[in-house]
């Protein structure tokens, strides 16, 4: 290792020579014999070493064209003790060549700085960053806010990215606005439930509105088409292997006699729409695509429905109501105007009502709202 640094110390003699009087071509041999030595040491140097490699970097690429730049992006963005300094420099050049290699591979860069990148340069850098082996959830909320369509197809597809609520979210509004993205519905298997039905739904909407713009002859089989589709995609089994547990331990807490009014307080006070579906479909005794399609709706009387025929108090089904709105982003209704209709709302109209629905779906169209 100490010849390895003396080597490196004699190259800042020969640097400084080189940047004062050297061809361009001088200039790039030094960085690849630079590179080289690096590349070869990487492991054992400490970190004052690669500290002095850096300034050696970082005075070298000041000095030439691109093309270098480009081999020298692509040798150090896979090494995990590579310079920092230069690694960011890389990361932040305009030219995609350059930056692209770092941005998708070199684990020296953090999610600040990435998130820095995606914000302050182009569609292609984020595109480079969306095609990393991992990234986080803080990441890909900017990704899927900023990116294009290729970027956030990218994301979507990559099976090391991270979704928070938050990202998950603006996914669903990408889809509204930009009709290229209802192809993404169905894509993100691990997308939690109440999310994919929000994108879903908004996807539905995009599509219908754009082909009934094209032809509204044909609205009202465009209405029926749209709604089959979706129903499809709410079905069960495209449901996130997430989903499939949460139902799975709630069933087996129904079967067990532990499933009460109490605990689907819990799961609707604590956030969670599976168990808090699941938990409904169990004691209405209705599938949980059913209870779905009924909470999604836009009003509150289908949560109402259910809640009746599953024999749920008023605090619960208040809860219920919460949650579905705080994750659909909609404005809470009347809470009061609810609790008395709830309360004036028989168990035998309920169950009649519940009836009609199940009918509805299994006959493939769509019952109006309660």
């Amino acid at each position: 290792m100490r010849g390895k640094a003396n080597s490196a110390d004699s190259l800042l003699d020969e640097l400084q020579n080189t940047l004062a009087h050297g061809t361009v071509a001088r200039r790039v041999e030094t960085l690849r014999r630079v590179t080289d030595l690096f590349i070869e040491g990487a492991v054992d140097y400490s970190d004052e070493q690669i500290e002095l490699f850096d300034d050696v970097f970082k005075c070298l690429v000041l000095h030439i064209e691109s093309k270098a730049k480009v081999l020298l992006a692509e040798r150090l963005a896979p090494l995990g003790k590579a310079p920092p300094r230069i690694i960011h420099h890389l990361a932040f050049d305009d030219h995609l060549a350059v930056a692209g290699p770092v941005l998708s591979q070199s684990p020296q860069l953090d999610d600040k700085t990435l998130i820095e990148n995606a914000r302050r340069k182009s569609q292609g850098h984020m595109l480079a960053i969306s095609k990393r082996t991992a990234l986080s959830g803080e990441v890909t909320e900017v990704l899927v806010e900023l990116g294009n369509h290729e970027v956030v197809h990218s994301t979507v597809n990559n099976p090391g990215a991270q979704f928070s609520a938050k990202g998950y979210a603006k996914l669903a509004e990408r889809v509204e606005n930009e009709d290229e993205l209802v192809s993404l519905v169905g894509v993100v298997a691990s997308m939690p439930r109440h999310h994919y039905l929000k994108l879903v739904a908004k996807a539905s909407a995009s599509v219908r509105a754009r082909l009934e713009a094209a032809n509204p002859q044909a609205a009202t089989e465009i209405a029926t088409a749209v709604r089959e589709i979706g129903r499809r995609a709410r079905s069960p089994n495209v449901a996130s292997e997430e989903t499939t547990i949460a139902r799975g331990l709630v069933r087996s807490l129904y079967e067990d006699g532990r499933l009460d009014d109490a605990m689907v307080y819990s799961f609707a006070s604590s956030g969670k729409f599976d168990e808090t579906n699941a938990a409904i479909a169990c004691l209405a005794k209705v599938s949980v695509s059913i209870t779905e399609n009924m909470i999604v709706q836009a009003r509150a009387e289908g949560v109402m429905i259910l809640a009746k025929v599953a024999g749920l108090t008023w605090p619960t089904v208040e809860a219920i109501i919460r949650l579905r709105d705080e994750l659909a982003g909609m404005p809470l209704p009347e809470l009061d105007a609810c609790r008395s209709t709830y309360e004036h709302l028989r168990p035998s109209t309920a169950q009649q009502v519940l009836r009609f629905h199940r009918m509805q779906q299994e006959t493939g169209r769509a019952a109006p709202a309660a």
